[in-house]
């Protein structure tokens, strides 16, 4: 069914412009944009407010979010949270699964993100043992995003070892195929639908050893898929990686084929001017995680210097302490303007484009995150009129947005051209919050 959109005002990157249309085609793409619109035209769909492209949300552990509150009690390291993490991993099932990662999407989606990169690792069940179907986790999280109304990348994981070669310890034999060999079989019979697509993922160099690193590599490039991967989140993986290989994780990634276009180092927090380098050189991505990042006090990344060595950017919620990727966008400056103590790093053009364009890429879906003919009709609208927002100037919507607006001020969401999320309410799960509450008391009693 063709739809017609009127947008107050728009953001064609890289300037917010008012009066623009949008024409969607049968096959849920942009057909015409058209500019200087003053008034809706007869039929056609208005969104009042700022309508950027869909967001995108890069790096994502749905189950992550059953965490939220519950460790913030006491104090601690990774480490520490990285415990409580599996106990809540342990207490998973493919119908548990379903239902939360369900809730998680909407809530996803009512924060204006229209395509999720599921880094997902919990595949068997509890001692390792697989379900009659090897994938059943991962057909939940594909099916839980169908639910929700969004786009998924699932970024099936290989982790085959609790550090550097060690066996899994019992938390992690749910994660584990075995070999790369075993990981690649396993992953390579699962399909892609017209929401989903499927990428593949290294956790780490702790959890996948040297000389698997090669397998995981080739099946990405085969397919010509995304390959994501956690570099450097931490100091201790950077020393253990010296001491069991003698160079830095980045190095390492780089001598077994993981690094180049189509891959992102998500975090990259801890590198040496060399890894940053290289990851440039490459054109590695990097997906930015902030509110993560200082959640767990892993420390500020150098996501500038990056970018100038030639890294893209994108933006990732990951734990989901908050899901909110404009304050993703906001934070990655706000925290560079801690660390260099100077202003103006980045402009709200350039995270918006982190945010949307450049997410997507990084996860394969390279045809959404703009408003242009051809893209896909993805869009996601945040209104100017709300108590963090009025008073807005026009012309600087897009200053607004990234650096005053949230996630709460999200008011309409359109995927391929069907409304999702419609006066701030999802149009498939009228009561997410509900959703969440007995997803989340399901997982915990």
């Amino acid at each position: 069914m063709q739809v017609t959109y009127w947008l107050e005002h728009a953001w064609l990157d890289p300037v917010a412009e008012p009066g623009v249309v949008v024409e969607v085609a049968d096959d849920g793409r942009i057909s015409a944009v058209r500019t200087g619109v003053e008034a809706p035209p007869p039929g056609a769909v208005v969104l009042r407010g700022f309508t950027v492209p869909g967001l995108a949300n890069a790096h994502s552990h749905a189950f992550h979010r059953a965490l939220r509150s519950t460790v913030q009690v006491g104090s601690g390291t990774f480490w520490t949270w990285r415990e409580i993490m599996y106990q809540v991993a342990s207490r998973l099932t493919p119908d548990s699964y379903h239902a939360l990662a369900r809730a998680v999407y909407a809530e996803m989606a009512l924060a204006g993100i229209t395509a999720v990169g599921e880094f997902h690792y919990l595949h068997h069940a509890p001692g390792g043992t697989p379900y009659d179907d090897p994938n059943a986790m991962g057909e939940a999280l594909i099916a839980a995003a169908a639910d929700a109304g969004i786009r998924i990348t699932l970024l099936d994981t290989a982790y085959l070892s609790s550090g550097f070669g060690a066996a899994p310890d019992r938390h992690q034999q749910r994660f584990s195929d075995g070999t790369a060999e075993a990981w690649a079989e396993r992953c390579s019979a699962l399909k892609e639908r017209p929401h989903a697509r499927i990428g593949a993922a290294v956790h780490s160099v702790r959890a996948v050893p040297a000389r698997e690193l090669g397998t995981v590599a080739r099946w990405a490039q085969e397919r010509r898929a995304p390959l994501h991967v956690h570099l450097s989140e931490q100091t201790a993986e950077n020393d253990a990686c010296l001491d069991a290989y003698g160079m830095t994780p980045t190095r390492l990634l780089s001598e077994h084929g993981v690094l180049g276009p189509r891959t992102t180092g998500v975090h990259n927090t801890h590198l040496t001017d060399g890894d940053i380098a290289l990851l440039g050189t490459t054109r590695t991505g990097t997906c930015m995680c902030p509110t993560t990042e200082r959640d767990l006090a892993d420390g500020i990344g150098p996501a500038l210097a990056l970018q100038r060595a030639g890294s893209p950017l994108s933006l990732g919620s990951d734990s989901h302490a908050v899901i909110d990727i404009l304050e993703e966008a906001r934070a990655m400056e706000l925290d560079e303007r801690l660390r260099t103590r100077t202003r103006g790093h980045w402009t709200a053009a350039a995270l918006l484009r982190a945010a949307t364009a450049d997410g997507h890429t990084a996860l394969g879906w390279d045809e959404a995150g703009r408003i242009e003919a051809g893209a896909l009709a993805d869009l996601a609208t945040i209104a100017l009129d709300s108590v963090r927002t009025a008073g807005a100037v026009p012309r600087l919507a897009a200053e607004t947005a990234v650096f005053a607006a949230s996630a709460a001020d999200v008011r309409h969401v359109v995927v391929g051209g069907r409304p999702i999320v419609r006066d701030g309410s999802h149009t498939l799960m009228p009561d997410v919050p509900s959703a969440l509450s007995k997803a989340l008391t399901t997982l915990r009693t």
